[in-house]
């Protein structure tokens, strides 16, 4: 790992650019606020106190320690601290500083993907950004490990103390394998304030004892070299005791006092209030004031010792003691999460910090130490160009035709072996993840191949049982990852595997298993993922009410929604196993480039009669075939004259076609349709009405206008997932699908019970037909 740097800028320039930074971030906010015209009205937001809590860690960590490989999560609400930032280093035009939340200009939130100036980590959705380095740190590895130009930087993480609530931390920080990750380092801004309120017990110790217990080495920097030297002077441990024993909102208040009433509320009325005020009352006001502010996390040099003794042989957290509003006149108010400076209180902020409000961008001029060090400091973070590496081709189908029975679930792992036999290379690609369930999504033979991804090699005993099935080796160049019982650590290391090919230039092809059901616990960093530019395959299985035995806890009914709803995202339910793989493979070919996107496949356990997909055996008709399964739907039966078209998704399409051949019996000829996208045949849908830009021709092949009828629509999932369908020829419809809790039973009686078995889609098109 490359080491950091061991010697400190010139201390008056850096504190002329820690003030800067102040200024900047804060002008930055008010701008947007009271300067930029409004005619909505509608509030802008930012959050200055926010950001000042952070100014002292972001400049002593950019300006001495940062170096080129090194990549930084900044919390949140410190988003104008690092445009500040970046506009000092020559990476942000000034015309952006005056348009923060404007359409087309600085995100509320860090964002790789839509700020203009860099940012490594998207941020916003609390805890999730918080996190993100720790996958970052796994996927760096990995990249390294199998391609190699991926570095050795540390990863960091700027973490607000209220975002150690979420239970995303917790569940990455004890996660087994990341106590051998050392380049990470997360630096706890402890400002000691939520939204509303000072929080009344921080619990710092522990905190800390959370975070030893996990492996990680523990830093605390509470005190100032102010503070520090008065609790060497006489009265000074008694002071120290003083405020360390003071509850939260105590000392808070002390942060809004003058000097005389400092005085006296600060030796309280214990026994040691004489010897605390015989301390303070040999100290001048300004240092009065000063030194009760003097915490740790804003003192420069404390913080670069702290930045000092890092260990990179596990993972650093530095609880870094602040003052939510440091440097502003709102400094520890409990309401200033939000407040914004007036403008006599911006002039009095330019006045003691060197700025201009009526010039708030002016840079520091040329040849000033303040230029120099922003300039030295832009050159040692310069990043060179990385030429992506394009992904290499996919294979669009293997040229099998399964026979007998099969589920959607088996032909995944059956597939991911397939690819390690006809396209090692794009194979050699593909890194797997599962939070525990390889075996029981039918991953154990790929498991088998290709090995466990481990930070090292580790000893299988169970290698010469016998009864052993699934083979658990782990070393550093095996390609499926086993995470604990965490479906958020699950997508969130997806996310950062699918964003390997922006990052290092290197694509992976990265797929996520988890049980379908599950998919909502995972939704939202998921979803962030994506948003950050993280390219996915997301595998729900096995799925809906057709896990019948398994009840009610275990049966998903709104993912087939999600899926259809997802931006960045193509969602996929396949009935027969061929169209699982030609699906799994469309969406591997998606993946890792400037315009790729994501995948969600839901699969299920149903074994399911192959033959019923009647694939074609003529070559161009089998292409024909393929190319409507992956565009969303294609016609599985045609009739001659038909009077009802049943459209059907996934595990039910069996059902589907049993209720045809009785309509037939009953002289109602039926078509089936056999939907495999309902998100794409949705895109169609809104691009031949001009909402969109999408292709089209996948309604005329499976949906003609000559052929429409009233339509029948079924799925494992809320039957509002495919009611858009009758739509496309304005036909009358009914819909057919899941809208309660399941329960544990047989699968006839579950799909009886829902409406989803073959009396049921009969009642339902004699309904819409007759």
């Amino acid at each position: 790992m490359t080491k950091p740097a061991t010697t400190t800028p010139g201390t008056d320039a850096l504190r002329a650019v820690e003030d800067r930074v102040l200024w900047l971030s804060s002008a930055i906010i008010h701008h947007a606020n009271r300067v930029r015209p409004n005619p909505s009205g509608l509030k802008v937001g930012g959050h200055q106190a926010s950001s000042a809590s952070m100014v002292s860690i972001m400049t002593a960590l950019w300006f001495n320690r940062l170096r080129t490989d090194d990549r930084v999560s900044v919390k949140p609400h410190a988003s104008p601290v690092l445009h500040a930032i970046n506009y000092l280093l020559g990476e942000l035009d000034s015309s952006y500083l005056s348009r923060l939340r404007e359409f087309g200009g600085l995100q509320s939130y860090p964002s790789r993907t839509k700020d203009p100036d860099p940012a490594d980590y998207s941020t916003g959705s609390v805890g999730i950004g918080a996190t993100a380095p720790i996958w970052g740190a796994v996927s760096r590895r990995y990249v390294d490990t199998a391609f190699g130009g991926a570095g050795t930087g540390r990863q960091y993480s700027l973490v607000g103390d209220a975002e150690l609530d979420e239970g995303a931390v917790w569940e990455a920080v004890l996660d087994p394998g990341v106590a051998e990750l050392g380049e990470i380092v997360w630096i706890v801004d402890l400002n000691r304030q939520s939204l509303d309120r000072v929080v009344p017990n921080i619990a710092a110790d522990k905190l800390r004892g959370m975070f030893t217990a996990a492996g990680w080495q523990v830093i605390q920097l509470k005190y100032g070299r102010l503070l520090e030297g008065l609790f060497a002077k006489p009265g000074g441990a008694e002071l120290r005791q003083r405020i360390d024993a003071m509850t939260n909102p105590e000392y808070q208040r002390l942060l809004r006092c003058d000097a005389t009433e400092l005085r006296r509320r600060l030796p309280g009325e214990g026994p040691s209030a004489a010897a605390i005020s015989a301390l303070v009352a040999g100290l001048d006001d300004t240092t009065l004031v000063d030194a009760i502010a003097n915490l740790g996390g804003h003192d420069l040099a404390a913080l670069d010792d702290a930045f000092g003794a890092i260990d990179d042989t596990r993972p650093t957290v530095i609880f870094a003691y602040t003052v939510k509003g440091y440097g502003l006149a709102t400094k520890g108010h409990p309401q200033n999460h939000s407040a914004l400076l007036t403008d006599a209180q911006m002039r009095e902020l330019a006045d003691r910090v060197g700025a201009d409000p009526d010039d708030p961008w002016r840079a520091f001029p040329e040849g000033s130490s303040e230029h120099e060090l922003c300039r030295a400091t832009a050159r040692r973070l310069r990043r060179p160009e990385l030429p992506a590496v394009a992904p290499p081709p996919v294979p669009t189908d293997f040229g099998r035709t399964p026979a007998g029975t099969a589920t959607t679930q088996a032909a995944l792992g059956r597939a991911l072996l397939d690819l390690t036999r006809e396209a090692p290379d794009a194979a050699r690609r593909v890194v797997t993840v599962s939070p525990d369930v390889s075996s029981t999504t039918n991953l154990g033979g790929w498991v088998n191949k290709v090995g466990v991804w481990s930070v090292q090699e580790r000893q299988d005993w169970f290698a010469d049982d016998a009864e052993t099935i699934l083979h658990w080796r782990e070393k550093p160049t095996g390609q499926h990852i086993e995470l604990g019982i965490a479906e958020v650590n699950l997508v969130s290391l997806l996310g950062e595997l699918g964003a390997t090919w922006s990052r290092w230039g290197q694509a992976l092809l990265p797929i996520g298993v988890l049980y379908d059901p599950f998919v909502e616990r995972a939704l939202e960093p998921w979803s962030y993922g994506i948003y950050a530019g993280g390219q996915s395959i997301l595998i729900g299985t096995p799925s809906g009410v057709s896990l019948a035995p398994e009840g009610g806890a275990h049966q998903s009914i709104k993912t087939p929604s999600i899926g259809l709803e997802q931006p960045g995202c193509v969602t996929y339910e396949p009935a027969f196993a061929l169209d699982a793989e030609w699906t799994l493979l469309a969406a591997l070919g998606r993946l890792g480039k400037p315009d790729g996107t994501s995948a969600y496949l839901r699969l299920s356990t149903r074994p399911v009669d192959q033959t019923l997909a009647d694939v074609p055996g003529d070559p161009a008709a089998r292409e024909r075939r393929r190319r409507q399964v992956v565009a969303g739907a294609y016609p599985l039966r045609r009739t001659i004259a038909p009077k009802v078209t049943i459209a059907a998704m996934g595990a039910v399409v069996p059902e589907a076609l049993d209720a045809a051949a009785r309509l037939d019996q009953i002289g109602i000829p039926a078509d089936v349709v056999c939907v495999t996208s309902p998100d794409l045949l949705y895109r169609a849908v809104r691009a031949r009405q001009g909402h969109e830009q999408a292709d089209s021709w996948i309604l005329d092949q499976a949906f003609p206008a000559d052929r429409a009828t009233p339509l029948v629509t079924v799925l494992d999932g809320h039957p509002h997932t495919l009611s858009f369908l009758a739509t496309i020829n304005r036909v009358s419809t009914t819909a057919l699908g899941v809208t309660r809790f399941g329960q544990s039973g047989s699968l006839e009686d579950v799909y009886r019970h829902h409406g989803l078995d073959t009396d049921s889609v009969v009642r339902a098109a004699l309904d819409v037909a007759c």
